[in-house]
C-alpha cells in the first residue's frame, strides 16, 4: 500500500464502469483501490476487481462503519478496510482475517488510541481541515505511527502531506469521479492523473527521504 503512496478512493462505481475505471488507474501506476461501501452491489464490485486483476491489484473496502461490513467485505476479497472512525471491533474483525486495517481519526487522541487498537495504518479525515502543517507537527510526539490523509488532496498538495509526513495519500475524486460518463477521454484522463498522483509522491519522498524501501514493513 505505500510502495507507490497512492490510493484511489472510488465511489458511485458500477459493474458496468469498475473495470474500466480500474484498468485506467492501473495504467497510470495506482494499484491500491479502495471502493467505498455505500456503493451499490460494492461486494460484486470488489469480487470484479479480483477476479480481473488478481494479485496486480490490491482492492479493499471503505467508509466502512462496522464489524459485519468488514466481515462481507473481506469475505469478498478485500485486503484492506478503511473506516472513516475509530471502531475497535471492525478493526479486530479485519486483522482476525489478516487484512490491513486502516482506522479513521482527526485529533491526536484519536490517531493513538486506533493505533493502540491495533489498527495498521491511520487514515486522517478530512485531511483539507488540518492541512500538510498538521502532519509535520504530528511527526513530533507520534512519529511511530503512520498516517494516511484524505479529503482535499489533489496535485497541487499531494507531495506537500507526502512531505510532511504521511507514508500515503487517498484521493477521491480528484482522481476519480464515478458519475462521469464512461469515455475514452475519460479513462486517459485518468491514467494521466494516475501518473501524476505517483510522480508526485516519488518527487516528494526523494525530497524528504521517505523511500519507498523504508516503508515496506506496514503492508
Amino acid at each position: 500500500m505505500t510502495d507507490t503512496g497512492v490510493i484511489a478512493v472510488m465511489r458511485n462505481m458500477t459493474p458496468k464502469t469498475i473495470i474500466p475505471v480500474a484498468q485506467a488507474l492501473y495504467d497510470g501506476g495506482v494499484t491500491i483501490l479502495e471502493i467505498t461501501v455505500e456503493t451499490p452491489k460494492v461486494l460484486t464490485l470488489i469480487e470484479q476487481v479480483k477476479d480481473k486483476f488478481g494479485d496486480d491489484v490490491i482492492v479493499g473496502a471503505g467508509t466502512v462503519l462496522d464489524a459485519e461490513t468488514a466481515r462481507a467485505a473481506l469475505m469478498a476479497g478485500a485486503s484492506f478496510i478503511f473506516s472513516p472512525t475509530v471502531r475497535k471491533e471492525t478493526i479486530e474483525m479485519t486483522k482476525r482475517y489478516g487484512a490491513v486495517s486502516v482506522a479513521g481519526a482527526f485529533t491526536p487522541t484519536e490517531i493513538l488510541t486506533a493505533y493502540e487498537n491495533g489498527a495498521d495504518m491511520i487514515k486522517v479525515f478530512p485531511a483539507s481541515v488540518l492541512g500538510p502543517r498538521f502532519f509535520k507537527d504530528l511527526k513530533g510526539p507520534l512519529p511511530h505511527i503512520p498516517v494516511i490523509p484524505t479529503g482535499g488532496i489533489d496535485l497541487q498538495n499531494a507531495g506537500e502531506y507526502i512531505k510532511a509526513g504521511a507514508v500515503a495519500i487517498g484521493a477521491g475524486s480528484t482522481l476519480v469521479k464515478g458519475t462521469t460518463e464512461l469515455s475514452e477521454a475519460y479513462l486517459t484522463d485518468i491514467s494521466s492523473k494516475a501518473n501524476q498522483f505517483i510522480n508526485k509522491v516519488k518527487n516528494a519522498r526523494k525530497i524528504a527521504g521517505n523511500t519507498s524501501s523504508s516503508l515496506k514493513r506496514y503492508v
